[in-house]
């Protein structure tokens, strides 16, 4: 069954550096303006070169984001938590009780764990990304412009 787009989304993860940011320049990329997205770890994390490489292979730029956390957002009026973690599913959870919002749990890989040489590594990063815009495609649909 469909859902409708939502006004507001939050990506949540563990460190806000891989999987909800490579999210939230997904579809920001997909919707533009349409929908308010923006992301956050349980903990802040450091850029990660990983990410940033592959996102830029799809034409995506998240070199500028800067990490934070649920408790550095300005802002709780989300329609929609997505966590990309356990750790962010809990946190989610928490917030939730206090914030009428919905959430939604897809468990996402940890590319960040794997070893190996650099085209291994992006290779997982890559896989993580191409899940994520598989499932942000499924769940936020892409509207025709000229129609709302």
């Amino acid at each position: 069954m469909p859902h409708s787009l939502p006004s507001a989304v939050l990506f949540a993860c563990t460190m806000n550096c891989v999987r909800s940011v490579m999210a939230a320049g997904i579809l920001r990329w997909m919707h533009g303006t349409r929908i308010y997205v923006d992301s956050v770890g349980v903990r802040a994390g450091e850029p990660d070169g990983f990410a940033i490489a592959v996102m830029d292979e799809i034409g995506i730029d998240i070199s500028k984001h800067r990490s934070k956390t649920f408790d550095d957002l300005e802002d709780d009026s989300f329609d929609l938590v997505v966590s990309l973690s356990p750790e962010a599913q809990h946190k989610a959870v928490e917030i939730t009780r206090t914030v009428a919002c919905d959430v939604e749990y897809w468990r996402t890989f940890d590319a960040t764990i794997v070893e190996g040489s650099r085209e291994q590594r992006l290779d997982a990063y890559r896989q993580v990304r191409d899940e994520l815009r598989a499932k942000i495609k499924e769940r936020f649909p892409p509207v025709p412009w000229g129609r709302l």
